[in-house]
């Protein structure tokens, strides 16, 4: 499967969502839409995210499994809260 652009190739901005479709019944619906927030994450921060559900939200488990330390890994979840806040204020 092909996957999602979120940002504009030629100036980098966010790219808005403006046709949805059904495959079963091919309704169509058409607007500017904005991409929910966790697409808007890159793809890296995006599997950070679900490494960390997938960890019952252990930054602990995390960072043994992937061989990095406690604070390099709350970094990392930090800064991808930061970018979640900027994204809801913009």
């Amino acid at each position: 499967m092909k996957k999602l652009p979120v940002f504009c190739p030629s100036c980098e901005s966010n790219l808005l969502v403006s046709e949805l479709s059904c495959s079963s019944c091919d309704t169509v619906i058409s607007g500017k839409f904005d991409l929910p927030q966790r697409l808007q994450l890159s793809a890296e921060d995006q599997e950070f995210v679900l490494q960390f559900v997938l960890n019952s939200g252990s930054l602990k488990k995390m960072a043994i499994q992937m061989n990095i330390s406690y604070p390099t890994m709350r970094n990392k979840l930090d800064d991808i809260i930061t970018s979640l806040q900027a994204n809801s204020n913009s």
